[in-house]
């Protein structure tokens, strides 16, 4: 009997925590130092995000949780001595008996699939967490490989800002230029400063998001790659996914999980109505050594509680479960029509954008080479090459934005996810 027993082991907390400085470190980090693409982030994210590996305790919670649902209850055993002090008696008295609770086998097969469809409910939104974690990822890898070219486009238009600045003052101190024509000069050289030194910031704190992502320190290293392909759109297809959304999104497969343990639990709650049943076997010595013995029965009478109180909290917590889910799906279809049309005006807007971008690109050129003949001044050579890096910036910041709408898009319609979710997270 003592080696079916639980035993008990202390697990004490730890007192230090280091993280990786390197992503080579990692857990499913590839070893020859390459860029990662956004497979290998994600793929990092899941073996080492620290929140997720914390969440998963919780599906050994509610395993636990379905193993204790499912067991069958306890027999009831009851006995009683009566010493003989006085009387005619000569034998010492005795009662005993056995039962068993009839009530909690009815309802038994209902909580076991309400605890089998709460932990799959567990499991799938387990599922959404992580899902949400891997489109955060993909949202700062793009923010990041997109932030490094417009960081380094704006670098050098600052540089280019900066210098004829220089020349500017240069003039004024000498009397050749009056300082109200070249003030447009001095606040677009501050202007393009405030901007880059924004962009810095962001992309610095963008890099502590992506590295507590992944579970390495804040100051580590991460390879990202240069750039990123730009997925050709495909409206149809969106919309054809749309229509299986919620066999495929986590969350509205964890909702419909949990609707179904909710019908469950109103199931074994309406069995609950019936009287408290337990039925036995008792048997009994008086004090003269006459026994008796025979069944035995106990049942309360339903005559105030016919637990009507509990059916109704399973009735009305069943109805704000079908509400909520269906609140959650119209949103997620509202959401997949509004995107589609973001994404389609973002994208007329870059491909309006890229043609004239060649032509500015080319009168830069020109310009740096009649710079440097002397065929042009200074300032117009500036403005020049500005005006074709802010074309530059433009198409950028509008790649970034497609490029955060698909990511968002996938995260919303569930993409890779297999259209029977909700089977394949419920199989045992």
């Amino acid at each position: 009997m003592l080696v079916g027993c639980a035993t008990y082991r202390p697990a004490p907390l730890p007192t230090v925590a280091e993280l990786p400085r390197d992503v080579a470190h990692l857990q499913g980090a590839p070893t020859d130092g390459r860029a990662l693409d956004m497979l290998a982030f994600q793929r990092l994210v899941l073996l080492n995000n620290p929140d997720l590996r914390a969440a998963r305790a919780q599906h050994d919670v509610a395993q636990a949780q379905m193993l204790q649902a499912g067991l069958l209850p306890n027999p009831s055993v009851n006995g009683s001595i009566g010493y003989l002090i006085s009387g005619v008696g000569d034998a010492t008295a005795w009662t005993a008996g056995i039962s068993e609770d009839i009530r909690s086998l009815v309802t038994l097969a209902p909580r076991r699939q309400a605890a089998k469809a709460a932990a799959a409910e567990v499991d799938a939104s387990l599922l959404w967490q992580e899902w949400q974690t891997l489109g955060k990822t993909q949202l700062l890898v793009v923010d990041l490989v997109e932030g490094e070219r417009l960081r380094a486009l704006q670098s050098h238009t600052l540089t280019q800002l900066e210098q004829r600045n220089q020349q500017l003052r240069k003039s004024i101190a000498e009397g050749n230029t009056d300082l109200t024509a070249a003030s447009p000069d001095f606040v677009a050289a501050a202007d393009a400063r405030t901007s880059y030194d924004d962009l810095q910031r962001r992309l610095l704190g963008q890099q502590h998001e992506l590295a507590a992502l992944l579970g390495v320190a804040a100051d580590a290293a991460i390879p990202l790659p240069a750039t990123l392909d730009l997925p050709a759109p495909d409206a149809d297809s969106i919309r054809s996914s749309a229509k299986s959304i919620e066999r495929r999104r986590p969350d509205l497969v964890a909702l419909q999980l949990g609707y179904q343990a909710q019908e469950a639990t109103l199931r074994a709650a309406v069995l609950a109505q019936f009287p408290m049943l337990s039925i036995g076997y008792a048997a009994s010595q008086d004090n003269s050594r006459v026994r008796n013995g025979g069944p035995a029965i106990t049942f309360d009478l339903p005559i105030f509680d016919r637990n009507q109180g509990n059916i109704a909290i399973a009735k009305a917590t069943r109805q704000q479960l079908h509400d909520e889910y269906l609140a959650r799906l119209t949103a997620a279809h509202g959401e997949v029509e509004a995107l589609l049309t973001e994404q389609s005006q973002a994208r007329t807007q870059l491909a309006e954008l890229l043609p004239a971008l060649p032509a500015a690109i080319h009168d830069a050129d020109q310009a740096t080479s009649a710079q440097q003949l002397g065929l042009i001044d200074l300032r117009t050579y500036v403005d020049l090459i500005v005006a074709a890096q802010s074309h530059q910036a433009a198409a950028i910041t509008l790649q970034q934005t497609v490029l955060e709408q698909q990511v968002a898009m996938d995260t919303l319609l569930g993409t890779g996810m297999p259209d029977s979710l909700s089977q394949d997270v419920i199989a045992p």
